[in-house]
């Protein structure tokens, strides 16, 4: 099985992310369990908990991002994909009724990072128009039955008619109560979390 595909764009922008917790927000959080830890009694020490159980979230995406990135293989544009989808294409389509216009980006499933119109290239819709040139219909499956839509535009940079939808945010620590298992981290596992992120930096 082949790695999944990830784009340029979406390569940097994971790499971004792994930079900044581990560089700036993971010290933060660890400084702050450090000083919630000096202060004593730790069973009700709300600034405590907290702080660790954010550590802990944070050692786990920081594991998981380091891991796509050794992963992932980057698809670069070739100029041989003009005039029809595929990866990383902006595509404008229409219903087949004509009342419903829409703009998606076929990207790699880690890189979607909760936008509406981005969809992974192993969606049902992404499959359907792969090959397509401006004017095919491209029949989609859903749980409704079949749906006919029509490529109206095709882009490999980013155009003007694609906007980027809001993006979700996903927070790594919540502020509710539910009781939540901490993940202790040990020396040795710190030091392992640090040679993997190390070995991003060669990419």
């Amino acid at each position: 099985m082949g790695k999944p595909f990830i784009t340029r764009e979406g390569f940097e922008q994971l790499h971004k992310e792994l930079d900044y917790l581990w560089e700036v927000k993971r010290p933060e959080i660890t400084q702050k369990v450090s000083w919630a830890a000096s202060l004593g009694d730790r069973s009700e020490n709300a600034d405590y908990h907290y702080n660790k159980r954010l550590l802990g979230q944070i050692d786990r995406r920081i594991r998981y991002l380091r891991h796509c990135l050794n992963d992932l293989q980057v698809i670069e544009y070739n100029k041989q994909q003009e005039g029809r989808v595929f990866f990383g294409a902006y595509v404008e389509i229409e219903s087949e009724e004509g009342d419903t216009l829409m703009q998606i980006h076929i990207v790699g499933s880690d890189e979607i990072f909760g936008r509406s119109n981005c969809i992974s290239v192993d969606a049902p819709m992404a499959k359907a128009l792969l090959g397509k040139s401006v004017d095919d219909e491209a029949v989609v499956q859903t749980p409704l039955g079949k749906k006919t839509w029509f490529v109206n535009k095709i882009s490999y940079t980013k155009p003007d008619w694609f906007e980027d939808m809001p993006i979700v945010e996903n927070s790594l620590a919540s502020d509710d109560n539910e009781d939540v298992q901490i993940e202790e981290i040990s020396e040795e596992d710190q030091k392992k979390i640090e040679q993997e992120y190390l070995k991003t930096l060669v990419h």
